[in-house]
């Protein structure tokens, strides 16, 4: 179980894609004006990067290693297809929305990269996982940062009106590339902080733990 935890809080917090690796840039800055539209395209992620992780990883074993690459990528686009089709068919207005970014998630790093360093090397469950938490990580991020800047460029928060005051910039992607490195900069100090805490409380448990063990030797000595 301490596995899966692991790979999940790596997917969401520590190693989060968008946040810590800065991965997905494209997607990222393309979209985020819009609440709706980031969160949309998150959920696209999330289904296309559990899957293609647990289809490589069950296939990783077959892949010829000087072909990996090729291979992942067709996976990735047949994936991306069906995807496209079926919103196509049936949710025309978010395959509007989404627009050219959907085909780009055929290249987007955070795809390649988890089949490459995580997929390939893991089992079908660990994969499904690491897929699952990543693309929530992704997810969270676009989301949080399309509806701060939606709500500064338009007032709006999922199309909702909240106020009339706005401020243009926001909707435009200079003003998501500023949201972007600020959001960046506060997740990095909020996860700094936290595994500082972390490492001193580690240190002040190991501390007591030497003072416990030379009491006790001090004892049996004596």
């Amino acid at each position: 179980m301490n596995k899966y935890k692991k790979i999940t809080l790596d997917g969401i917090i520590f190693n989060n894609p968008t946040f810590m690796l800065v991965l997905g840039t494209c997607p990222t800055l393309g979209l985020i004006s819009n609440a709706l539209s980031a969160l949309e395209m998150g959920l696209a992620v999330i289904v296309i990067l559990t899957l293609s992780n647990m289809i490589i990883s069950a296939l990783r074993k077959l892949i010829p290693n000087e072909v990996r690459i090729p291979c992942y990528i067709v996976v990735i686009a047949t994936l991306v297809t069906l995807i496209r089709m079926v919103l196509d068919k049936f949710l025309p207005d978010v395959y509007d929305a989404l627009g050219g970014f959907l085909a780009l998630i055929v290249v987007n790093c955070i795809i390649l990269g988890r089949a490459e360093a995580f997929a390939n090397k893991h089992t079908v469950v660990e994969s499904a996982v690491d897929g699952i938490a990543n693309g929530i990580g992704f997810t969270m991020a676009l989301t949080v940062m399309g509806i701060i800047c939606e709500f500064l460029g338009k007032g709006s928060i999922f199309g909702a009106q909240i106020m009339t005051f706005s401020i243009g910039l926001f909707s435009t992607p200079a003003g998501a590339f500023i949201v972007f490195g600020l959001s960046i900069c506060a997740f990095t100090a909020i996860i700094d902080t936290f595994q500082r805490a972390r490492r001193v409380k580690a240190n002040k448990i190991a501390r007591e733990n030497l003072l416990d063990e030379g009491k006790n030797l001090g004892e049996v000595n004596a």
